[in-house]
Protein backbone atom coordinates (compact mmCIF):
# COMPACT_ATOMS: atom_id res chain seq x y z
CA UNK A 1 0.00 0.00 0.00
CA UNK A 2 1.21 3.63 -1.14
CA UNK A 3 2.38 5.74 2.00
CA UNK A 4 -0.16 8.08 1.30
CA UNK A 5 -2.96 5.41 1.64
CA UNK A 6 -1.45 4.21 4.60
CA UNK A 7 -1.20 7.67 6.02
CA UNK A 8 -5.35 8.37 5.55
CA UNK A 9 -6.12 5.26 6.73
CA UNK A 10 -4.16 6.30 10.03
CA UNK A 11 -5.95 9.38 10.31
CA UNK A 12 -9.18 7.61 9.63
CA UNK A 13 -8.97 5.19 12.28
CA UNK A 14 -7.70 7.90 14.48
CA UNK A 15 -10.78 10.23 13.87
CA UNK A 16 -12.74 7.03 14.28
CA UNK A 17 -11.49 6.32 17.52
CA UNK A 18 -11.93 10.35 18.85
CA UNK A 19 -15.53 10.06 17.96
CA UNK A 20 -16.08 6.74 19.57
CA UNK A 21 -14.39 8.23 23.00
CA UNK A 22 -16.82 11.56 22.38
CA UNK A 23 -20.08 9.18 21.74
CA UNK A 24 -20.42 10.03 17.74
CA UNK A 25 -21.11 7.11 15.88
CA UNK A 26 -20.00 7.20 11.74
CA UNK A 27 -23.95 7.71 11.61
CA UNK A 28 -24.66 10.05 14.31
CA UNK A 29 -21.75 12.29 12.38
CA UNK A 30 -23.21 11.80 9.43
CA UNK A 31 -24.07 15.13 7.67
CA UNK A 32 -27.51 16.98 8.25
CA UNK A 33 -29.57 17.90 5.12
CA UNK A 34 -30.32 21.19 6.25
CA UNK A 35 -33.37 21.53 3.27
CA UNK A 36 -34.75 18.24 5.02
CA UNK A 37 -37.47 18.68 8.25
CA UNK A 38 -35.97 17.41 11.78
CA UNK A 39 -37.61 14.32 10.39
CA UNK A 40 -35.59 13.40 7.32
CA UNK A 41 -32.54 13.44 9.59
CA UNK A 42 -33.21 11.95 13.00
CA UNK A 43 -35.28 8.73 13.50
CA UNK A 44 -38.35 10.39 14.97
CA UNK A 45 -40.36 7.20 14.19
CA UNK A 46 -39.74 6.67 18.15
CA UNK A 47 -40.63 9.66 19.43
CA UNK A 48 -43.23 12.37 20.72
CA UNK A 49 -43.00 15.87 20.60
CA UNK A 50 -44.91 18.28 23.00
CA UNK A 51 -44.75 21.44 22.41
CA UNK A 52 -45.31 24.80 24.39
CA UNK A 53 -48.95 25.53 22.32
CA UNK A 54 -52.27 24.67 23.07
CA UNK A 55 -54.75 24.87 26.01
CA UNK A 56 -54.16 25.69 29.84
CA UNK A 57 -52.74 22.55 31.21
CA UNK A 58 -53.16 20.23 27.71
CA UNK A 59 -50.16 21.03 25.04
CA UNK A 60 -50.40 20.49 22.00
CA UNK A 61 -48.50 17.11 21.04
CA UNK A 62 -47.40 15.62 17.36
CA UNK A 63 -47.31 11.74 17.34
CA UNK A 64 -44.22 10.16 15.65
CA UNK A 65 -46.56 9.29 12.51
CA UNK A 66 -46.27 12.86 11.95
CA UNK A 67 -42.67 13.63 13.01
CA UNK A 68 -41.11 10.95 10.77
CA UNK A 69 -39.50 10.93 7.33
CA UNK A 70 -38.64 13.79 4.41
CA UNK A 71 -42.19 14.94 4.98
CA UNK A 72 -42.32 15.40 8.49
CA UNK A 73 -43.84 17.86 11.11
CA UNK A 74 -41.82 21.23 11.63
CA UNK A 75 -42.69 24.17 13.35
CA UNK A 76 -41.02 27.59 12.24
CA UNK A 77 -41.36 29.20 15.96
CA UNK A 78 -40.26 25.99 18.22
CA UNK A 79 -39.06 23.22 16.01
CA UNK A 80 -37.07 22.86 12.93
CA UNK A 81 -34.37 22.43 10.65
CA UNK A 82 -31.42 25.28 11.04
CA UNK A 83 -30.88 26.28 7.07
CA UNK A 84 -27.40 26.84 7.77
CA UNK A 85 -26.44 23.48 9.84
CA UNK A 86 -29.17 21.13 9.58
CA UNK A 87 -29.39 20.63 13.24
CA UNK A 88 -33.21 19.79 14.67
CA UNK A 89 -33.23 22.98 16.66
CA UNK A 90 -35.92 23.38 19.75
CA UNK A 91 -37.10 26.76 20.88
CA UNK A 92 -38.94 27.09 24.39
CA UNK A 93 -40.36 30.21 26.05
CA UNK A 94 -40.69 31.27 29.29
CA UNK A 95 -44.37 31.99 28.64
CA UNK A 96 -46.03 28.70 26.93
CA UNK A 97 -48.61 26.74 27.78
CA UNK A 98 -47.60 23.54 30.04
CA UNK A 99 -48.35 20.25 31.88
CA UNK A 100 -50.05 20.45 34.80
CA UNK A 101 -47.18 18.91 37.03
CA UNK A 102 -44.76 21.89 35.49
CA UNK A 103 -44.62 25.41 35.66
CA UNK A 104 -42.08 25.62 32.52
CA UNK A 105 -42.75 25.28 29.18
CA UNK A 106 -41.21 22.74 26.57
CA UNK A 107 -40.90 22.16 22.91
CA UNK A 108 -39.19 18.58 23.62
CA UNK A 109 -39.67 15.02 22.82
CA UNK A 110 -40.71 11.93 24.26
CA UNK A 111 -39.72 8.34 23.84
CA UNK A 112 -42.16 6.17 22.04
CA UNK A 113 -42.67 2.44 20.66
CA UNK A 114 -42.04 1.47 17.27
CA UNK A 115 -45.80 0.56 17.49
CA UNK A 116 -46.92 4.29 18.18
CA UNK A 117 -47.25 3.04 22.14
CA UNK A 118 -45.62 4.64 25.00
CA UNK A 119 -41.95 3.73 25.69
CA UNK A 120 -42.31 2.14 29.37
CA UNK A 121 -39.29 0.44 30.53
CA UNK A 122 -37.95 -1.36 33.25
CA UNK A 123 -34.52 -0.82 35.12
CA UNK A 124 -33.90 -4.04 34.16
CA UNK A 125 -31.71 -4.38 30.92
CA UNK A 126 -29.29 -1.54 29.20
CA UNK A 127 -30.87 1.65 28.42
CA UNK A 128 -29.09 4.22 26.35
CA UNK A 129 -29.58 7.86 25.50
CA UNK A 130 -26.38 9.67 23.68
CA UNK A 131 -26.29 13.22 22.13
CA UNK A 132 -24.70 15.93 20.17
CA UNK A 133 -25.87 19.27 20.67
CA UNK A 134 -25.22 22.69 21.63
CA UNK A 135 -26.92 25.71 23.44
CA UNK A 136 -26.87 29.10 21.80
CA UNK A 137 -29.15 30.71 23.91
CA UNK A 138 -30.62 30.17 27.72
CA UNK A 139 -32.23 32.65 29.98
CA UNK A 140 -31.23 31.16 33.55
CA UNK A 141 -31.54 27.19 32.80
CA UNK A 142 -32.62 24.51 30.81
CA UNK A 143 -32.88 20.92 30.91
CA UNK A 144 -32.14 18.79 27.63
CA UNK A 145 -32.19 14.98 28.32
CA UNK A 146 -34.16 13.16 31.06
CA UNK A 147 -35.19 9.48 31.93
CA UNK A 148 -38.73 10.27 33.12
CA UNK A 149 -40.50 7.57 35.91
CA UNK A 150 -43.40 5.84 33.56
CA UNK A 151 -45.86 3.84 35.01
CA UNK A 152 -45.44 1.41 38.43
CA UNK A 153 -46.82 4.22 40.71
CA UNK A 154 -48.36 7.69 41.18
CA UNK A 155 -45.47 9.90 40.96
CA UNK A 156 -44.46 12.30 38.39
CA UNK A 157 -41.30 12.89 38.85
CA UNK A 158 -38.03 11.72 36.28
CA UNK A 159 -35.16 9.45 37.76
CA UNK A 160 -33.07 12.24 36.39
CA UNK A 161 -32.65 15.25 34.32
CA UNK A 162 -29.54 16.94 32.59
CA UNK A 163 -29.30 20.75 32.50
CA UNK A 164 -27.32 23.26 31.20
CA UNK A 165 -27.09 27.11 32.21
CA UNK A 166 -25.79 29.70 30.79
CA UNK A 167 -22.79 29.95 32.42
CA UNK A 168 -21.54 26.60 30.77
CA UNK A 169 -22.14 24.88 33.74
CA UNK A 170 -23.42 21.30 33.42
CA UNK A 171 -25.61 20.17 36.26
CA UNK A 172 -26.86 16.33 36.48
CA UNK A 173 -30.01 16.52 39.03
CA UNK A 174 -30.76 12.86 40.34
CA UNK A 175 -33.98 12.50 42.20
CA UNK A 176 -33.60 11.23 45.77
CA UNK A 177 -37.10 9.35 45.76
CA UNK A 178 -40.18 8.81 43.57
CA UNK A 179 -41.74 11.53 46.36
CA UNK A 180 -39.28 14.12 45.41
CA UNK A 181 -36.01 16.04 45.91
CA UNK A 182 -33.55 16.41 44.11
CA UNK A 183 -29.46 16.17 44.38
CA UNK A 184 -27.42 18.40 41.45
CA UNK A 185 -24.16 16.72 40.82
CA UNK A 186 -21.56 19.26 38.21
CA UNK A 187 -20.66 17.08 35.62
CA UNK A 188 -19.08 20.03 33.59
CA UNK A 189 -18.73 22.92 31.69
CA UNK A 190 -19.36 24.02 27.72
CA UNK A 191 -18.91 27.15 26.74
CA UNK A 192 -22.67 28.74 25.39
CA UNK A 193 -22.94 28.03 21.51
CA UNK A 194 -20.66 25.15 21.47
CA UNK A 195 -21.08 21.64 20.61
CA UNK A 196 -20.80 19.04 22.98
CA UNK A 197 -21.93 15.04 23.80
CA UNK A 198 -23.85 13.22 26.15
CA UNK A 199 -24.47 9.31 27.15
CA UNK A 200 -27.00 8.70 29.56
CA UNK A 201 -27.43 4.83 30.23
CA UNK A 202 -29.50 3.18 32.66
CA UNK A 203 -28.57 -0.05 33.60
CA UNK A 204 -29.93 -2.34 36.98
CA UNK A 205 -30.06 0.22 39.65
CA UNK A 206 -26.86 2.38 37.96
CA UNK A 207 -27.00 5.56 36.26
CA UNK A 208 -23.69 5.81 34.03
CA UNK A 209 -23.63 9.37 33.05
CA UNK A 210 -20.57 10.54 30.15
CA UNK A 211 -20.58 14.32 29.02
CA UNK A 212 -17.65 15.27 26.22
CA UNK A 213 -15.91 11.10 27.40
CA UNK A 214 -15.82 11.86 30.95
CA UNK A 215 -17.94 9.33 33.35
CA UNK A 216 -19.83 9.48 36.19
CA UNK A 217 -21.65 6.79 37.92
CA UNK A 218 -24.93 7.41 40.16
CA UNK A 219 -26.83 4.51 42.12
CA UNK A 220 -30.68 4.17 41.61
CA UNK A 221 -32.34 4.42 45.07
CA UNK A 222 -34.62 1.13 45.56
CA UNK A 223 -37.79 2.91 45.93
CA UNK A 224 -37.44 3.56 42.03
CA UNK A 225 -37.69 -0.52 41.51
CA UNK A 226 -41.16 -0.85 41.00
CA UNK A 227 -41.69 2.47 38.28
CA UNK A 228 -40.58 1.31 34.62
CA UNK A 229 -39.26 4.84 32.10
CA UNK A 230 -38.71 6.63 29.60
CA UNK A 231 -36.31 8.96 27.66
CA UNK A 232 -36.94 13.05 27.09
CA UNK A 233 -34.80 15.07 24.88
CA UNK A 234 -35.40 18.77 24.15
CA UNK A 235 -35.54 22.29 25.45
CA UNK A 236 -37.42 22.23 28.22
CA UNK A 237 -37.19 25.40 29.80
CA UNK A 238 -36.56 25.90 33.47
CA UNK A 239 -37.88 29.90 34.12
CA UNK A 240 -41.15 31.20 33.16
CA UNK A 241 -42.18 34.66 33.03
CA UNK A 242 -45.27 37.04 31.27
CA UNK A 243 -41.75 36.98 27.68
CA UNK A 244 -42.25 34.79 24.99
CA UNK A 245 -38.74 36.17 23.84
CA UNK A 246 -36.31 34.54 26.64
CA UNK A 247 -36.16 31.15 26.73
CA UNK A 248 -34.02 28.33 25.43
CA UNK A 249 -32.78 27.10 22.66
CA UNK A 250 -31.31 23.87 22.24
CA UNK A 251 -29.83 22.42 18.58
CA UNK A 252 -29.36 18.57 17.93
CA UNK A 253 -26.90 17.15 15.67
CA UNK A 254 -27.33 13.45 16.79
CA UNK A 255 -29.84 11.79 18.73
CA UNK A 256 -29.62 8.08 19.44
CA UNK A 257 -31.62 5.61 21.80
CA UNK A 258 -30.85 1.95 22.46
CA UNK A 259 -31.95 -0.89 24.14
CA UNK A 260 -30.60 -4.26 25.47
Amino acid sequence: MHKRKLLAVALSTVVVGALGVLGITNASAAALDPALPPGGNFDLAIWQLQLPTGSAGSPDTISPAKLKGASGYSNPAYFWTDKTDGSMTFWAPEKGVTTPNSNYARSELREMNRDGSAANWTLAGNHTLSAQLRIPSVTKNVCVGQVHLGTGGSSTKPLLELYYRPNGDIYLGTENSPDGGQTLHKVGNVALGVKWTYVINVTGNKINLTVNGTKTSYSIPSSFNPYKQYFKAGSYNQSSSDSTSNGAKVKFYSLTVSHS
